[in-house]
Formats: structure tokens, sequence, C-alpha cells
């Protein structure tokens, strides 16, 4: 237990994942009075360091034992004082959809249907959606369709989870970990070491060459959009991209319709962030990858103005919203681990068809940015537990040592440190 305050409305389930989506979750309803229980496969995830966190609840690792996680969910929504559960990963919203009439039974669901979340975990059937809505994409094949090698292209798997209810060579539910893999002009990845490592036959892309990520963010309700949100990231863990380090909000109406445009097609319900790149060859916004589930990047959409989590939860418990709320254009903000995770890429990683950045220029531009924009996923004086946990683990993870008192020791001094020269009273 991390408080004792009491609230009259029921509370939420929110899975204690290591970024910074899960905090903010905590902290936008705690803040409301609205209770919070944190759930978590690890022993001390930032969410549970949270002064809002009311309660906390071991529970099965997901990628290890799906079946047994959907089950410890079940049995938390089956509590009076739960409202409903949000979802932060792959395997937390398909656990969800695959039992969405049980949890009906005891807590609201602002969540799709799976036959619906197929259409998003298999990328073949999401580029068809994005066909029929008109969205553009870049030419997409399975591997053993594509037939030019001799351009620049990528090889991602075709399911963002692989599940038997999406493929019958899938025993059972399991997160799919394999990443993006850059193939140069004239090169053919080995069929047979790709097909092992991903567990599937994966997807051929043409590539796109730029590093202009951008995320269209929403809520709907049964087809109808609540609330919206853009960010152009302007750097991701890796150089390549990835999850976003630094972003900032934006407001373009071309983006918003590609974005609404998918999810109008695809009647969609719950959250959900559209990732696009946009072509410098032709200004047009390319559909990568719908996540449907919260994001990454969730504390900063809270900061710009749009509070997902609390809009999520209205909706579950049948309240009111009365319009869709704006958001503040052209500001920007940090995960600080993520900005020191997107430097270490640069000093090791080599990724064909993308340039390497020089270092000395972007730490550079990384330094100016954090003087410039103090918004950052962690770091909050009204809230230091989770930004000295995260240090903590950050640091536990790469020394391999043991845990030490979290009072006053040098990691917690360095942490403390931190957040008095960034963030502002």
């Amino acid at each position: 237990m991390a408080g004792q305050r009491r609230a009259p409305q029921q509370g939420v389930v929110v899975p204690a994942i290591e970024t910074a989506s899960s905090t903010a979750a905590v902290r936008s309803l705690g803040r409301r009075s609205i209770p919070t229980i944190a759930v978590s496969e690890h022993e001390r995830p930032p969410a549970f360091d949270s002064k809002y966190c009311d309660e906390t609840v071991a529970v099965p690792d997901p990628n290890t034992d799906l079946a047994a996680y959907e089950s410890a969910l079940l049995e938390l929504a089956r509590r009076d004082d739960v409202g409903t559960i949000l979802p932060f990963r792959e395997a937390d919203i398909y656990a969800l959809a695959r039992t969405r009439d049980e949890f009906a039974d005891h807590v609201g669901t602002p969540w799709p249907a799976l036959s619906t979340l197929r259409r998003v975990q298999d990328r073949v059937a999401l580029f068809e959606a994005a066909d029929r809505a008109g969205v553009a994409t870049p030419r997409t094949r399975i591997f053993d369709e594509w037939d030019d090698w001799d351009g620049e292209c990528i090889v991602k798997p075709r399911y963002t989870l692989r599940a038997p209810e999406y493929d019958d060579r899938f025993e059972i539910a399991e997160t799919q970990w394999s990443s993006t893999e850059y193939v140069e002009p004239g090169e053919r990845p080995d069929r047979a070491a790709t097909v092992t490592e991903m567990g599937h036959v994966p997807l051929v892309q043409a590539y796109v060459p730029t590093g202009d990520e951008y995320g269209f963010f929403a809520q709907y309700d049964h087809g109808t959009p609540v609330a919206t949100f853009q960010h152009r990231q302007r750097r991701g863990w890796k150089y390549a991209g990835g999850p976003s380090a630094f972003r900032e909000s934006v407001d373009i109406p071309a983006l918003e319709r590609a974005g609404r445009a998918l999810l109008d097609e695809l009647d969609w319900h719950g959250v959900a962030m559209v990732e696009f790149l946009r072509d410098p060859r032709t200004g047009e916004f390319k559909l990568m990858e719908i996540n449907p589930r919260f994001w990454s990047s969730l504390p900063f959409t809270v900061q710009a103005g749009v509070d997902f989590p609390l809009l999520y939860w209205a909706s579950a418990t049948d309240r009111d919203i009365a319009s869709p709320p704006d958001y503040d254009v052209g500001i920007a903000g940090h995960l600080l681990r993520g900005e020191l995770l997107h430097l270490h890429s640069v000093l090791t990683d080599e990724y064909p068809l993308i340039d390497r950045p020089s270092f000395p220029k972007r730490a550079g531009e990384i330094a100016a940015s954090l003087i410039r924009h103090r918004r950052f996923d962690y770091l909050n004086r009204d809230d230091p537990g989770p930004f000295v946990r995260d240090v903590r683990n950050a640091v536990e993870q790469v020394t391999s040592g043991g845990e030490t008192d979290p009072q006053g020791d040098p990691i917690s001094r360095v942490a403390t440190a931190v957040q008095k020269l960034f963030v502002r009273e």
C-alpha cells in the first residue's frame, strides 16, 4: 500500500510496466482521488513508488504465462471497488479483448472486441483496412511474395502478438519480440533463420527514407472520436527510431484525416496510437502500425492537455465527457532515460540505410532541448518517487547488483539532484 487516501469513485487497475505510461495514469487518476491499483510481475516498477498509488498487487508475467495473467486481471475485475482496467501492452489489450464478455459482467470495457483487435495485431489485415480507408502505406508483402530485393526494404513481424486466434501455427498466445531488420539493396535475408526467429513468415516493406515519425492518438467510443492528439517524434530510444525519447505536439490536418480515416474504417472502440512516417518524396503520411492501447509517451500527452486516462475512466464508468479537450501545440517533452539510450545507440548501433548522427552534435542538441523544454515523463517535483525508482532500477539492471537502502543512498541523491536541476518550481 503506497497511500491511505479514500475516494467514492470506483478505481482502476493499472498494469505497472517499465515505461512511464503507467506512472502517468496513476498520477492522473490519483490526483482526482480515483483509487489506483497498480499490478505488476516486477518487484518494484516505478509506478509502485508514486504517492498516488493506493494499492499494489503482484500478478503473473504475461510474457511467460498470458493465461494466468488474464485470470489475475479477471479476478481483480470482480472486486466491487474496481471500475475498469487500463491496457499498456499488446498482451494487456489481447487478454482484455479475448475475454471481453466476461470482463463486461464486472467492469466498464472501453476496448475493442477480439475480432477488431485482430485487424490491428495482424499487419496484413491492418494494411488491407488502410487501403480501404484510403490511407497511404509503403508497399508491403509477405516475405515469400516480395520480388524487389534490389530496392531498400525492411523486414518486420506480421503479428504484434502471436495468438492461436490469429494463426493456427501458434499453440499459445505470446508477445512478439522480434524487431525490424533493415535490408540493403541486393541482399536477401535468410528465410529459414528469419522465420525461426520470428516464429512465422514475416512481412517485407519498402523503406521510407525519413526519420520524420508522427503519432495520431485517439480515444473512440464505438466508432466516434472522443478526443485526439498529435505529436512529432524528434528522437527515439534508438537513432533509427523506436519508442519516443523526445517529442513535440503538432496539429496537422492531413495527419488528423489519415488517423481518423483508419480508425473510422476499423469502427474503433477504445484508445489507440496510429504511427506514421511522412514520406519526403510525396509529403504523404504513410502508415506504420497501430498501438491498440496506451502508448509510452502518454505522460507528455497528458502534460499537453489531453488526459486520456481520465477520459478512459469516464467512458468506462458512464460519465459524461463535455467536449473534446484542446491541447497546447508546439511544446515538447522528454524521457531522460530515453535520451541516454539514444546517445548510447549513436555510439554503438549500426543500421543499414540510416546514417549515424554525429555524437557531439546530437549530444549538444539533447542538452539544448533539455534546458529549453523542461517537461519530463518521470521527473516531477510533486511526485519524485517514480523517477528515483526508475533511476535505481536502470542502474541495478546495468550493474546486476542487489537493492540497497532507498533512503539517502548515492543513486537517490543523484536522482534528487537531477530533479532539482531540471524541474521548475
